[in-house]
């Protein structure tokens, strides 16, 4: 006599055995730490500078990032390389790729800051060639006691790139200084009918040798109601210990970001005496299965 056949899995085995073909078929994803660095190519960055998401304050990420070891702003008129940031004076330099300069004279679109940004024009000296000189004469911010400036970058061989003779007139040439944006928060070179411009942060020991001259865009930046100063003060006890400082969305909250891929709202040095305060983002990837075999011990003794 055959023996009788097995009987068909109770409806909790076949529960349990579900369970196990979802959670093996669709694994949790890992979840990537934040990545954020003390430095972007030579430039130290700090507080309230970021090199990414979630990086510095929720205030100025939007608009600074580290792409290929370069600082840059981004602006709603492009993207601009940061040369130099000076944490005593809140001040930093850009170098925009279509600035001229002595050595290389070029047309210029419109340069321009987010009226929300936190940044806003610095001491910069802005010269504006290749203009017509009906334009000039009745423009309101052209300061004609700056013309030697004019007058010593129209020595410059590269004028001849913008179209113009050597030596041209000074009157295609206006020095806005202390420079401001419009309505739209941009230096409108199209309006002004202007074909470039350059921006000086020095004349250096001779203000009539262009070759010399320190080119660049000074802003200044300042703190929002956001990095007030008890986020400063963490952040500054958060550097001290050897992080990057950042924060976490979608409250903004203070973040310190340790080396390991370690977040804690202290600082590093007392992550290990404070887990209950540590993100560790390199083993998140493993809270799922973690839940899961929670919720396995739990049907099986709820099924003993």
């Amino acid at each position: 006599m055959a023996p009788p056949p097995p009987p068909p899995p109770s409806l909790p085995t076949l529960t349990i055995f579900t369970l196990l073909f979802f959670i093996f078929i669709f694994p949790s994803t890992p979840t990537s730490p934040i990545a954020c660095h003390d430095t972007c190519g030579s430039i130290q960055v700090k507080y309230p500078f970021g090199t990414g998401p979630g990086c510095g304050s929720p205030l100025f990420s939007p608009y600074i990032t580290c792409t290929s070891n370069q600082l840059i702003l981004k602006t709603h008129t492009g993207s601009y390389p940061i040369t130099s940031i000076s944490y005593t004076t809140s001040t930093l330099t850009l170098t925009p790729p279509n600035m001229s300069t002595c050595t290389n004279m070029q047309t210029s679109p419109n340069f321009g800051l987010d009226w929300t940004s936190p940044f806003q024009i610095g001491s910069s000296t802005f010269i504006l060639f290749s203009c017509q000189p009906s334009s000039i004469l009745t423009s309101p911010i052209c300061d004609p006691s700056f013309d030697y400036l004019c007058a010593s970058i129209y020595t410059c061989p590269s004028v001849v790139t913008l179209g113009m003779p050597l030596f041209p007139p000074t009157n295609t040439c206006c020095v806005y200084s202390p420079a401001n944006l419009d309505d739209k928060g941009e230096l409108d070179l199209k309006e002004m009918k202007c074909g470039g411009y350059a921006s000086v942060v020095s004349l250096g020991d001779n203000p009539t040798d262009p070759t010399h001259w320190v080119y660049g865009v000074a802003l200044k930046y300042s703190y929002g109601v956001l990095d007030n100063n008890y986020v400063t003060t963490k952040c500054s006890g958060c550097e001290s210990s050897g992080g990057v400082c950042g924060f976490a969305p979608p409250g903004n909250g203070f973040v310190c970001v340790c080396k390991g891929g370690y977040n804690t709202s202290l600082d590093c040095s007392s992550y290990n005496q404070n887990q209950d305060y540590v993100w560790d983002s390199t083993s998140a990837s493993f809270s799922t299965p973690y839940v899961w075999s929670c919720i396995f011990t739990g049907i099986i003794w709820s099924l003993a």
